[in-house]
């Protein structure tokens, strides 16, 4: 599966996945293709933090959805 993140910039990533994946996983992912730190990066949906150790699967996180991406 895939998810997009959008970091409000401009800035639209895609980036492939697995339902089995961690949120700490998917920010490894990130940070592979932007080049920021993992530490660095917040993902959000409304006004939902996601947490690091839930797997995507638990947020109800499917193929094709947008997360919204933030710096800290």
């Amino acid at each position: 599966m895939y998810v997009l993140c959008n970091d409000r910039l401009g800035k639209k990533i895609r980036v492939t996945c697995d339902q089995n994946d961690t949120v700490k996983d998917l920010k490894r992912l990130i940070s592979a293709q932007t080049g920021t730190n993992a530490a660095r990066i917040v993902l959000k949906k409304s006004n939902i933090v996601y947490k690091d150790h839930i797997t995507l699967a638990d947020y109800e996180i499917h193929d094709g959805m947008n997360l919204e991406l933030y710096y800290m």
